[in-house]
């Protein structure tokens, strides 16, 4: 056993211990059934080129508990990954003149080197890139899945374009009308495009979120409100004069007796039947243009102003009989709902704007109970409870029992129908970029459209592509690609050109992970289904919706489809806080940015590790501290220290420990290491409190520099249990100095192989207390008593006090409470 250097060499003793665990596949996970499975897993990286500190924390908190799980003798997979398809390849295609795939190659071959230098327990040999021929021939292969069980379809749609990024974008992609990756703004066009059926998945995605015990509260509510699950009455306005009519959703049909008008989305169809040949016409057709100009976002926010036009027609009331208009406005979008909504201004704040603006009637319908509203008072609208005037054989009930009422009267009369309707819409996956998985689908003029066998799978991205065309997918550009033979007829035929949309790659991918080299299938079944679900995944906030919403849909449709037993992928979920600089995220524009590359340089990766977990819980934000990495580097100093301190003393440890044989020193020391091993098997294993695990530690630590100042001639076994506990207690957050030490101080073998140290009760009992003496609630005494005592016993020890004695001479005492081992509060009257 060598002496331990002086001087703590954080980088010496990194490259070494990651070379041995490269070598030895220390990380390297099969299937196990002796041992209880656990996966951990954080969200793969898009390969930008460099890791930043984000990723440094998201890494960090999966790697502990990777670590800590396997250390308490779970079975652990721990796999990393890339995300490797996206527009950032295209834009470096465009810019630099390099191609994508070389982009990306590149910047995966120096995020991985970059990643091994923290030392993470990867299992490297699971590793996936989204962009590799055998990972997208499976998401072709899914695809093909999805569209056999007619979750995939085209239709023609008026969908998000961004002129920038040259792509269609997802509503979910569309952030304040402005596009989530290079914030230009969104506008709307017309294309064929592919859909997911998400929708038919919207009621069990609702629904299952109650069984997601272990997810934020925030992430399942953000879920809840995009799906956006309402109930209410679908019924129809016949247009007066046409044999046309006007399907309508409400969840208010309580106040359908108070409907002034009705409103046409501009997209809207019957738009075009209504003003033909109209004095109208010009007028609705120049202000159709104009609001199709214009975002969805824009449309629909409410900091814009609502603007309409009347088309010149008339709805007929379905109730009342009576004629109400029929107008055009920016609000209302096709897409969403029928296209068309009833206008209750008494009753809505927009409606009432929308009224007040162009002086349309307003009727009121809902009053409070036992007030009467008057339209002159009203400034705004009415929203809400209370009974029913105005309206006809519904006057008098409350607005709740009226709203089923009314529902029962339209269903029974035929006029209407209950629904329920979401917010959600199927999910666009068609991109018209090259860097991407291929739809693998086929265009046949006498088949029609035709899917690529699975045998013929995977259909590749060719490298000779051009970046030149703005409108088109550039695959649209290559004609050995587009040109193909129909599988069915053997006729000519094209491929479609679109790739899909990158989350699909990402839906999918932690199950690959199980079976990541599979040549015949996705994966195996019983290896999916021994490993799924994710037991703890990791990863920002931002990703409440797209990707933690699509996967879950994957893993319910491929659950229908036989190939797994799980209906959600992600057991429990742990939301990380941005890390911050100067109060704001790092970015190169604000000039914030701190390299993990330099730090992991200068101090160390498990000085970066041990600083990124200490200085904030993992769900906050956490803000950058060169004080904070230097303080780090400083504990870590410490630790190494005193472990040279004590090497030669461990050397000489060999007989067991003796523990009636402590004195009060080493009892001290050893009360704190068991308190220690408890609360940081708490803070990890049940809370995530990484930062007050390790705080833990260094008091276990400063408790170690106590008992030397204090003991010239150590207890050998005391110290060898010490540091066998403290090393294992840290090697999930420094696994490199923990592996060190131990190789020098204690046995053969990795530290990271040991078990997690137990929890001894007997170890933090203590013989005597100190207790606190109040006296009608204020403190008079402190006693030391003996640890346990019953309340009888602490009350008969504090009175038989010469002080307390003296204190309540010529008082009554009322009466005296005991708090165990705390303290004693004696009530007293005065005689």
């Amino acid at each position: 056993m060598a002496e331990l250097n002086e001087r703590y060499q954080a980088q010496d003793i990194e490259e070494r211990w990651q070379q041995r665990w490269e070598a030895d596949k220390a990380f390297a996970t099969q299937m196990n059934r002796q041992r209880p499975e656990y996966y951990v897993l954080e969200m793969f990286p898009y390969p930008s080129g460099n890791l930043h500190m984000g990723h440094v924390r998201n890494y960090s908190i999966g790697d502990v508990i990777a670590r800590f799980r396997n250390m308490q003798g779970y079975n652990v997979l721990h796999p990393m990954g890339w995300d490797a398809f996206g527009m950032p390849a295209e834009n470096a295609a465009i810019k630099h003149g390099i191609h994508p795939a070389d982009w990306t190659w590149d910047n995966i071959s120096n995020m991985r080197r970059q990643q091994k230098a923290l030392g993470l327990s990867y299992d490297w040999d699971r590793e996936i890139a989204t962009c590799h021929e055998e990972y997208y021939r499976w998401t072709q292969w899914l695809f093909l899945l999805f569209y056999e069980r007619g979750l995939a379809y085209k239709k023609k749609a008026s969908v998000n374009w961004c002129d920038s990024c040259a792509t269609v974008l997802a509503n979910e992609q569309v952030i304040d009308g402005h596009c989530w990756r290079c914030d230009s703004e969104v506008r709307k066009k017309d294309l064929e495009q592919w859909f997911f059926r998400i929708t038919d998945y919207a009621d069990r995605l609702l629904a299952d979120l109650d069984d997601l015990k272990g997810w934020p509260d925030r992430v399942k509510t953000m879920q809840e409100n995009w799906i956006g699950r309402s109930e209410g009455l679908e019924f129809n306005f016949d247009v007066d004069g046409f044999d046309e009519k006007i399907p309508v959703y409400t969840t208010r049909q309580d106040t359908l007796c108070g409907v002034s008008y009705v409103v046409l989305a501009p997209e809207h169809p019957l738009v075009e039947r209504l003003i033909a040949g109209t004095e109208q016409e010009a007028a609705v057709r120049a202000f159709v243009e104009t609001v199709r100009s214009q975002s969805e976002i824009a449309r629909t926010s409410t900091e814009v102003e609502k603007e309409g036009i009347f088309t010149g027609a008339y709805a007929v009331h379905p109730l009342t009989k009576a004629l109400v208009p029929i107008w055009v406005a920016n609000y209302v979008l096709y897409e969403y709902g029928t296209g068309a909504v009833m206008g209750v201004p008494a009753h809505d704040e927009r409606d009432w704007l929308f009224a007040g603006k162009y002086g349309l009637p307003k009727k009121i319908v809902v009053s409070p109970v036992g007030e009467t509203l008057e339209l002159d008072a009203m400034t705004d609208a009415y929203t809400g409870a209370g009974v029913l005037v105005n309206s006809g054989q519904f006057d008098g009930l409350d607005d709740e029992t009226a709203k089923k009422a009314i529902a029962d009267w339209m269903e029974k009369e035929g006029r209407g129908t209950r629904r329920v309707n979401y917010r959600l819409r199927d999910w666009l996956i068609s991109r018209q970029r090259y860097w991407g998985a291929p739809i693998p689908m086929i265009y046949c003029p006498q088949c029609g459209i035709v899917p690529v066998p699975k045998e013929q799978l995977p259909v590749k991205l060719p490298r000779n592509v051009r970046f030149d065309q703005s409108n088109v997918s550039p695959l649209a550009t290559v004609d050995e690609f587009v040109n193909c033979t129909c599988p069915v007829c053997g006729a000519a035929a094209r491929r479609e050109t679109d790739t899909m949309d990158t989350f699909m790659c990402s839906s999918w991918y932690y199950m690959r992970y199980t079976d990541p080299r599979n040549t015949t299938v996705p994966f195996e079944e019983s290896k999916v289904n021994y490993w799924m679900p994710v037991d703890q995944y990791i990863g920002g906030i931002e990703h409440a919706i797209l990707h933690l919403l699509y996967s879950r849909f994957f893993t319910k449709v491929l659950k229908d489809a036989g190939l797994v037993n799980v209906s959600e992928p992600f057991k429990n979920l742990l939301t990380q806080g941005m890390v911050l600089k100067d109060g704001s995220k790092m970015s190169k524009s604000k000039g914030n940015v701190v390299s993990p590359e330099e730090i992991v340089s200068k101090y160390g990766a498990d000085t970066a590790r041990l600083f990124i977990l200490f200085a904030a819980p993992p769900e906050r934000d956490l803000e950058w501290s060169e004080q904070g990495v230097e303080g780090a580097y400083r504990f870590i100093n410490r630790v190494w220290r005193i472990a040279a301190h004590y090497q030669p003393t461990l050397a000489e440890a060999s007989a067991p420990l003796d523990r009636d044989a402590l004195g009060e020193a080493e009892k001290t020391l050893r009360r704190v290491l068991h308190i220690t091993i408890k609360r940081v098997t708490d803070d990890i294993g049940n809370r995530f409190n990484f930062n007050t695990a390790i705080s833990a530690i260094m008091e276990l630590v400063n408790a170690v520099y106590a008992y030397r100042d204090q003991q010239a001639a150590p207890n050998a076994p005391l110290m060898q249990e010490t540091f066998s506990v403290l090393l294992r207690l840290l090697a999930p957050f420094v696994p490199h100095v923990a592996e060190e030490l131990w190789s020098q101080l204690l046995v053969e073998g990795s530290v990271h192989k040991q078990s997690w140290p137990d929890f001894d009760a007997e170890a933090v009992k203590v013989s005597e207390v100190e207790i606190v003496v109040q006296i009608n609630g204020k403190v008079r005494e402190k006693l030391v008593v003996p640890a346990g005592l019953d309340a009888k016993k602490m009350e008969q020890l504090v009175l038989e006090d010469a002080k307390v004695q003296q204190l309540t001479a010529g008082a009554t005492i009322a009466k005296v409470v005991c708090v165990p081992d705390k303290l004693v509060n004696v009530v007293v009257k005065k005689g």
